[in-house]
């Protein structure tokens, strides 16, 4: 028994070395236990402890949160952007150089990107709101498997790669996902900033959220692109590991699958103006 214990904590050890003892001495990722916490207890709350909490209670409104909550995040989205224009990072792509994760790369460069994955991660977690206001407003019906993945696998995904392979490649998802986000979040800022009355709410509706199924669209566009990339990059012999390589394609696969069946699901039989609940 003890020796299978110590077996458990010397992969565990070794499991808790990252690619960077830099990276490694930052919060949240010095060992995978903070972020699993994270995950568990968002999981916990969204599923099961707040809708029975909530059972019995009023639907908080939350207006002005959201509204300044969904502000800050199309703040924050356009920042992720903008920031490959002004250090260097759009210029690594446009050369199309592989090789080592960060070979080429200046050093400056690098520790630029490390801190953007770091706080991508940081963005990816307080994202994790987005399920905990549908909970504190009573809107279970959007807390849906689609929604509820998506979400945790993000934060998994993003601690995993800036843990283990910070390379430049992965940058692009994270950009282009922030890119998708300043659409998704301007949206729900315009869907908050709305009149509250049944007839006021319908007019405005149709005048400023028509467009949610071209959003939609945009985010299946997304994954497209995502899996076209990986494509280029295995067919550039970049080094990035097989591992990983699969694990992004099942996942934005998966991900395409279940948007489609979405997609399918609100617009099949609905007018493109009308704004799925």
């Amino acid at each position: 028994m003890s020796n299978y214990v110590e077996r458990i904590s010397v992969q565990y050890r070794n499991f808790s070395q990252g690619a960077d003892p830099l990276i490694d001495s930052w919060p949240l990722m010095q060992t995978p236990t903070p972020i699993l916490t994270i995950s568990g207890v968002y999981l916990l709350f969204v599923l099961w402890i707040g809708p029975r909490w909530m059972e019995h209670r009023k639907p908080f409104e939350l207006r002005h949160t959201l509204i300044a909550y969904n502000a800050a995040q199309v703040v924050i989205s356009t920042a992720f952007c903008l920031t490959p224009f002004f250090t260097g990072l759009f210029g690594q792509y446009m050369s199309m150089s592989c090789g080592e994760p960060m070979a080429g790369v200046s050093k400056e460069l690098q520790q630029t990107v490390w801190n953007g994955a770091w706080m991508y991660l940081l963005l990816k977690i307080i994202e994790l709101l987005d399920t905990v206001f549908f909970v504190l407003r009573k809107k279970q019906n959007q807390v849906s498997f689609l929604h509820v993945y998506h979400h945790t696998i993000m934060v998994l995904f993003t601690w995993f790669y800036l843990k283990y392979i910070p390379g430049t490649q992965a940058a692009f998802i994270g950009v282009l996902n922030s890119f998708v986000h300043i659409f998704m979040y301007t949206y729900y800022l315009l869907a908050a900033l709305g009149p509250q009355t049944p007839k006021a709410k319908k007019l405005w509706d149709q005048k400023y959220l028509f467009w949610k199924r071209y959003l939609t669209t945009l985010q299946l566009l997304q994954f497209g692109i995502m899996l076209c990339y990986f494509v280029l990059i295995n067919s550039m012999q970049c080094q990035v590991p097989r591992a990983l390589t699969y694990f992004f394609v099942s996942n934005i696969t998966i991900f395409l699958f279940l948007f489609i069946n979405f997609y399918r699901q609100a617009y099949r039989k609905r007018p493109a103006g009308v704004k799925a609940d």
